[in-house]
Parts: C-alpha cells; structure tokens; sequence
C-alpha cells in the first residue's frame, strides 16, 4: 500500500493540475472577447448580395466576411435581419457554410452560427471547435455571451440536427486539449 501511495498522489496531483489548467484556459478565453464592443459599426463583403426589403433583410452569399470591432465572421452564407425604424439596425445575422469567428488570438469554428445582437450573444453549432493559442476545445454547441465574457461549450448541439443536418463529431462529449507550460 505504501509503495502505491506516491502513485496516486501523483494522479491525483496531475488530475488536479489539470482541472485548473483547463479552467484557466477557459476563463481566460472568455475574459479576451469580455470587452467587444456589439455597438461598432459592421463591414461586410461578399461575392453576391441580395436585399430583402420587404422582409427586412440582406442575403450575402460567396465568401463573406463580416468584421466589427476586430470581430471577424466567414461563412459561405449569411442573412443579417435588421430593423427600419428611421434608421436601419442590425437585430441577427445567421450564418451557414464552414462558420469561422475570430477575434485575436481566439478562433472559434462550426458549421453555423447566429449572432444575436439585442441579446449579445453568438451561439455556433455542430462540430465546433475552439482554439486559443494551443488550447483547444471540441463539441456539438458553443454558447457566447459578449456581455459577460462567459463562453459555455456542450458536447450536444441541442437542435443541432435540425439545423445544420448533421451531429458532432465529438461523440456527445465536450473533448480537447489543454497547453502546459514547460518549466
């Protein structure tokens, strides 16, 4: 029994590590996109562009790329719902096609994606994957709230069948890597 002491103090010692290793990487990911600002004018470019007047919307198709305040969003196809009210105000742009989010050294990739702008929240689904610097996050529904800097990723895309056809590759579970430092 002595000889297995050190053993399992060191699994638990590594395991612990670990735990805090990859709540560090969480919270710090969260806390570089905390400060976006949601309010920034958007710029937005693409092969092909369809207005929608009468439903209150824009079609962009073709290598679109959508940027505001050091936000970058490409996908294949978006659809930016707004408002007219005297003005036009963006309300949601929904994003289909190889979805890529990036901002800084974050990137955040999945087959869809919805930006809520009333809400401040971007919510990506099916295969998503997350990467900050040499961390990596894997699952089915990634959740971002710029108000509060809190990042949620579940290993289930809830609905992500219905809407982009498809199920994560990561098996129901939320699965990744975490970088430690060499000392």
């Amino acid at each position: 029994m002595q000889q297995h002491l050190p053993t399992m103090a060191r699994s638990t010692l590594i395991g612990f590590a670990l735990t805090i290793a990859a709540m560090g990487g969480i919270q710090l990911s969260a806390q570089a996109i905390a400060g976006h600002n949601s309010n920034a004018p958007v710029s937005y470019a693409a092969n092909r562009i369809e207005l929608q007047d009468r439903q209150n919307r824009v079609v962009l198709s073709g290598d679109v790329q959508i940027t505001q305040a050091g936000l970058q969003l490409n996908a294949a196809r978006t659809i930016v719902n707004y408002s007219d009210a005297g003005s036009l105000s963006i309300q949601r742009i929904m994003a289909t096609g190889g979805v890529d989010v990036q901002r800084g050294n974050e990137r955040a990739r999945g087959d869809t994606a919805v930006y809520d702008f009333n809400r401040r929240i971007i919510t990506m689904a099916g295969n998503v994957r997350l990467n900050r610097g040499g961390d990596t996050l894997n699952g089915g529904r990634l959740v971002i709230d710029l108000a509060t800097g809190v990042s949620s990723i579940d290993g289930n895309a809830s609905g992500s069948s219905s809407v982009t056809g498809s199920s994560s590759t990561s098996g129901g579970r939320v699965t990744g890597t975490f970088s430690v430092p060499q000392n």
